[in-house]
């Protein structure tokens, strides 16, 4: 066996050429860019908008960075693959993708459980909040986000593509993802696939617990509230976060805490596409139309241009 590891790889894609399949290309192309321009919306308000400099809206805009990060690194490859018929990606490339997806996931694993202690301590302790969620802890927690991000990235790109990769160049997926490339390596990976199990458990479980506990508290100190205006908005603010996170996390559970034995290459395509391209896409409209600041800034920022809505 010949290490051929500087080789392409070939990517056989989520859609083939058939008319149902132009269809979902259709469908794919118009929430890849639906989920760009929300998310570039987002990003514009909380930017312009001064009622939205916020540590809440800071951290949003953090995850908004993230939802623009993951379409791209697949969907613009797999539109192109699709087009040109081929789907050959470089050693390089495969890299690539590994590096910035597993990053990115990580990364807002971690700044979703954030994202949860700021609710907890906005609903819970709000004459301490300013001193709490001041700048330098909100710049510290993007911060520790971006970094285990990085970390993870880095030694999941690094491990994986170390292996010897000499037998079939294939991958049943649409992009590079590791279980999909581990499965082509002649070298025994298993000790490896275990590592990566286990540390896929801790890194949801531990955020998960963290969302579980302030959120507990959340409800604790929401149910005690007399005024039902303060305890609808902070119901308001909290369900959006909460519905983010269930988007994120359902599909995570399934990726890397359901043993791989009861996954077919069709589930896993249509989970990754599920975290990589409709979750990013549907964020930033779980905000707007749940959040009454952000619907008020959108307002402003339409009557600006002349486009107010009626």
């Amino acid at each position: 066996m010949v290490n051929h590891s500087t080789s392409d790889f070939v990517l056989v894609g989520l859609l083939g050429h058939s008319g149902s399949c132009l269809l979902l290309f259709s469908l794919v192309a118009a929430m890849f860019v639906m989920g760009l321009l929300g998310n570039a919306i987002l990003l514009f308000l909380i930017r312009m908008d001064s009622r939205l400099h916020t540590p809440m809206y800071f951290l949003l805009s953090q995850l908004s960075l993230l939802d623009v990060g993951f379409p791209l690194v697949t969907i613009p490859k797999m539109a192109g693959d699709f087009l040109q018929g081929e789907g050959s990606i470089s050693f390089g490339g495969c890299a690539a993708q590994i590096f910035f997806l597993t990053m990115m996931g990580v990364a807002e694993g971690v700044l979703l459980a954030l994202m949860s202690y700021d609710r907890y301590v906005a609903v819970c302790h709000p004459l301490q909040y300013p001193v709490l969620m001041r700048r330098q802890v909100c710049l510290l927690m993007v911060g520790s986000s971006w970094l285990a991000g990085v970390l993870n990235g880095a030694v999941q790109t690094s491990v994986t593509l170390s292996f010897p990769y000499c037998a079939s160049r294939l991958v049943d997926h649409f992009f590079c993802e590791v279980p999909a490339l581990l499965k082509l390596s002649c070298a025994d990976t298993s000790a490896y696939q275990l590592a990566l199990s286990t540390s896929g458990v801790l890194i949801l479980i531990l955020p998960l617990f963290l969302i579980a506990t302030s959120y507990g508290h959340v409800l604790e100190a929401v149910l005690r509230m007399r005024s039902e205006e303060a305890r609808n908005k902070a119901f308001t603010t909290c369900s959006s976060h909460l519905t983010v996170v269930g988007l994120f996390y359902g599909a995570a559970v399934f990726m890397y805490m359901v043993p791989g034995a009861y996954h077919s290459p069709q589930q896993d395509n249509v989970v990754s596409l599920f975290y990589s391209l409709v979750t990013p896409t549907l964020n930033p409209l779980i905000y707007s139309l749940r959040n009454r600041e952000v619907r008020m800034a959108l307002i402003k920022m339409l009557s600006r241009a002349g486009l107010k809505p009626k």
